[in-house]
């Protein structure tokens, strides 16, 4: 388990959440975009964000490993976020050690120009491997656990740039789980898939869902309900309902929660 701080000035709690979230409100400048957001993300689960554009999700997925922290004018007005029992925003929390510990999978498959190998070995070179058969090893077992290793094994040495966008997306998942994150961030991870690419994208954060805790931002209903342990639906900046994936699709409790999942609104 890698730690976020060097020494944390608080001991971490004992308890099944990955992330804890408290009271949470945050703003954009003067624009309030998330209003006393309470939840707790459940390790080795899966919990999907879903609710209108605009309405908070990828905030506050990106509050998880403070990348609005790279936008000028943001803020936390309140309430705080625990990884693993840190608070996020302590002072002697490491931002770098953070987003290493919870990573990143965007919507759009970013990998870097340059080889297959150097994109997964990227992140154990920045955090200071040099053995090269550590590097070659976890290369070779975070492809594996992608489902990419049999596909790309022969052409480590090419370009990443080289491969189909369902292939980029899972390299992008390599990437990130090569380093051992605790929690793996996804804002619509299939967004620009075909539907063939979309289930092996799908199928791959139901495996590796035993290792690692995922959140997954996403505007099909239908592959919130595939993938999910847990949904929390938001409007407006507030959190309606949050509950069992079965529960929300099935018997949601809000009126406004089935408004949206039967596609009267959104």
């Amino acid at each position: 388990m890698n730690d976020l701080v060097d020494k944390p000035s608080v001991a971490p709690t004992t308890t099944a959440a990955a992330v804890e979230i408290r009271n949470l409100s945050f703003s954009y400048g003067s624009s309030q975009a998330l209003k006393d957001i309470t939840l707790d993300l459940t390790e080795n689960e899966v919990t999907a964000f879903i609710g209108p554009s605009g309405c908070g999700k990828s905030t506050l997925l990106r509050c998880i490993n403070r990348m609005n922290d790279e936008i000028i004018g943001t803020r936390v007005t309140q309430g705080e976020i625990l990884v693993k029992g840190v608070n996020i925003h302590h002072p002697s929390v490491d931002v770098v050690k953070l987003r290493r510990d919870v990573g990143m999978v965007f919507q759009k498959s970013n990998p870097f120009p340059s080889s297959i190998f150097e994109n997964v070995a990227f992140g154990l070179r920045m955090r200071g491997e040099r053995n090269k058969s550590v590097i070659a090893q976890t290369v070779e077992e975070s492809l594996k656990a992608a489902a990419l290793w049999d596909e790309v094994k022969d052409r480590l040495h090419e370009s990443a740039l080289g491969l189909s966008g369902g292939q980029q997306q899972r390299l992008c998942i390599a990437r990130t789980i090569a380093v051992k994150p605790l929690v793996v961030l996804m804002d619509e991870p299939c967004s620009a898939l075909d539907p063939i690419a979309t289930a092996k994208v799908e199928e791959l954060i139901w495996q590796l869902k035993h290792h690692y805790t995922f959140v997954i931002v996403t505007h099909n209903m239908q592959q919130a309900a595939r993938v999910s342990d847990r949904t929390a639906f938001f409007y407006m900046g507030e959190m309606v309902e949050f509950s069992a994936t079965k529960r929300i699709f099935s018997n949601p409790r809000v009126r406004k929660t089935e408004e949206y999942i039967t596609g009267r609104f959104g």
